[in-house]
């Protein structure tokens, strides 16, 4: 399975227009090669780099397998957002802290072979117990931000 963007590539930086400091909109998201018995999809956004511990950004689940585009600023149709450390539900785009240096910000795409029953009051730890044991294939794509 494979997660790329054409706003960014892997590992190189994303531009202000995806972070607090710009319009704080997904970039466009590209899937490839789904595997055939995968029932959804599941996006969690973290930065493992965050001062104190990792801070979620996004979580989106129930995306349908035959997905191969989520839109700049849009959610795939039928799928569910859980709360991100910001506390709401829904994208909260990169917004290091000045001094903090260059972040890393990590797309993970998981296929699983079931749908999920979770609230939009889920956090990552919740989503991620969820998604333990169904987990058919992962993909990562990672983009950059810094605190300057």
């Amino acid at each position: 399975m494979q997660l790329t963007s054409k706003d960014f590539e892997n590992n190189q930086v994303m531009a202000d227009k995806f972070t607090c400091r710009g319009e704080n909109c997904s970039p466009q998201l590209n899937i490839k090669d789904v595997p055939q018995d995968a029932q959804s999809l599941c996006l969690i956004l973290h930065d493992p780099d965050a001062v104190g511990s990792d801070f979620t950004h996004w979580l989106v689940w129930n995306i349908d397998p035959k997905t191969t585009v989520i839109e700049e600023n849009s959610l795939p149709i039928g799928s569910m957002e859980g709360t991100n450390d910001f506390g709401n539900a829904g994208y909260g785009g990169p917004c290091p802290p000045a001094g903090t240096g260059t972040h890393r910000y990590i797309f993970e795409l998981y296929a699983l072979d079931t749908t999920l029953k979770l609230s939009d009051t889920t956090t990552e730890d919740q989503l991620r117990s969820a998604i333990e044991s169904p987990i058919i294939d992962h993909a990562v794509l990672t983009g950059l931000v810094s605190s300057e």
